[in-house]
């Protein structure tokens, strides 16, 4: 959604024409295409995680210096806004085989905000090359990434392969980092994304010389946060988050939904011993827990325009029985256990038969808390995408990593960007619902965005 727009022009001795923001949107054009001129590029990524604070009587985080902003370019130039109130929606419409519908024109559209019937005045089809998309790849190369990172790399490699000559892209990583700011230049996207492999990858040779391997902070949702806030600006038509991660972050966010183990109906022997680890754990939570809360990044997700599609390396346990998750969590510790046998003097196999004995080793109370824990980090993450009309997918084996990238790219080529103008044009910073159906097609469903958020008056 695009509930508001604001293009920043440099202010010269003469004003350049101002183009408006739907028109540069929709309007095809006439003349050969070449890649886009780079955008100024992004100062001090990160910083607007670094201004958030928890505010306990709110139970919320809060911007200290609110009125601070950072925009791409030079902080000193002086600027005019644009304005403008398009709302913009990227839909997907499926048939009841879950079929992508194509074909479909602007007639065969019914929008509502707030059960209000809205005239459409833009409509584009996802795979125009006239319409660029603004792509964050953000990647967890975190230890527990390392079955995944040479299959995931090479995906995301086909995935620039596949862009088009407006499209740009850019790379961030679980450390916070701007690895590359957003580009055209696939060569740049490729040497970046293979230094990101060999950071992970890498190790000695048999004299011990060669590479250090280095993985990422698992600080995720935090290269979330700074993505949804500070990656894109009015430029970006079409902003898309692709979020690779096992989403573990979560037990340092506020307001937690997992805690220590503290196992119950112990002998007195050992009561002492499980109380003192479980504090242990509880102190390096406090240590390390964040300004924000996991319903402080739903509601960024939420008002940002950005559509996000989740990759969760892992095997799903959303959906399954217990006896199910547990088999899927045993499988995917030992896959990251034998994962590790190339950096060590053991085989993968033997690696896998640690990590198994390990399981049954462990009693029944907490199986039951290891698999419970598990879900609620999956679930929260698997919640992110569908608030901007996005989805998750589950790479469960490495060698997915290929067709969940080409499915999320055919599923941004095969969308419909409907914009309209709304009829509230109340600045008042409330949610709207957003409803959009096709005429006469009650079995289709359409993937879009729910609602958005209008722009406040002090904007």
């Amino acid at each position: 959604m695009i509930p508001h727009v604001s293009r920043f022009m440099k202010r010269t001795s003469h004003y350049s024409a101002l183009v408006v923001f739907a028109f540069a949107f929709f309007c095809s054009l006439a003349v050969a295409q070449s890649p886009p001129p780079e955008k100024p590029k992004l100062k001090d990524f990160g910083w607007s995680v670094r201004k958030l604070k928890w505010d306990p009587e709110l139970n919320a985080t809060v911007e200290t210096n609110p009125t601070e902003s950072r925009t791409r370019g030079s902080e000193q130039d002086d600027v005019v806004r644009i304005e403008t109130s398009l709302v913009v929606c990227n839909v997907a419409v499926l048939d009841q085989h879950g079929h992508a519908v194509q074909g479909l024109t602007p007639a065969d559209f019914v929008v509502r905000e707030d059960d209000k019937p809205q005239q459409i005045g833009s409509f584009a089809l996802g795979d125009n090359s006239n319409i660029p998309r603004s792509i964050v790849l953000l990647i967890d190369y975190s230890p527990s990434q390392l079955p995944y990172i040479n299959t995931s790399i090479a995906a995301a490699k086909t995935l620039v392969d596949k862009l088009n000559p407006l499209d740009r892209m850019a790379i961030v990583t679980d450390d916070v980092e701007l690895l590359l700011d957003f580009t055209s230049d696939k060569r740049k996207l490729k040497d970046n994304l293979e230094l990101l492999r060999k950071r992970a990858t890498a190790k000695p040779n048999l004299l011990g010389f060669g590479g250090k391997r280095r993985f990422g902070l698992s600080a995720q949702y935090s290269a979330f946060m700074a993505t949804l806030k500070e990656a894109f600006d009015s430029e970006d038509q079409r902003p898309i988050i692709i979020f690779q991660t096992d989403g573990d972050e979560v037990m340092f966010l506020r307001n937690p939904i997992i805690g220590p183990f503290i196992p119950a109906n112990l002998p007195p022997e050992r009561q002492a011993a499980a109380l003192a680890a479980a504090a242990r754990t509880r102190q390096i939570q406090l240590e390390n827990m964040r300004e924000f809360s996991l319903n402080d990044v739903y509601q960024a997700t939420e008002k940002s325009r950005a559509t996000v599609y989740t990759v969760v390396p892992g095997f799903r346990l959303v959906g399954l029985s217990p006896d199910q998750q547990l088999t899927q969590l045993k499988t995917a510790s030992e896959q990251r256990r034998s994962a590790w046998s190339v950096f060590g003097g053991k085989s993968a196999e033997q690696m896998r038969k640690i990590e198994a004995e390990r399981w049954s080793s462990l009693p029944p109370e907490q199986l039951k808390y290891e698999v419970e824990t598990a879900v609620k980090i999956q679930t929260a993450l698997a919640d992110v995408a569908p608030l901007t009309g996005g989805w998750t997918s589950y790479l469960e084996q490495p060698t997915q990593a290929d067709e969940i990238y080409s499915r999320i790219f055919s599923d941004i080529s095969r969308r419909y960007v409907i914009g309209y103008y709304p009829t509230n044009k109340a600045h008042d910073g409330k949610r709207r619902k957003v409803n959009v159906e096709v005429r006469g097609h009650p079995d289709y469903t359409v993937l879009g965005r729910k609602s958005y958020f209008a722009p406040d008056r002090e904007q």
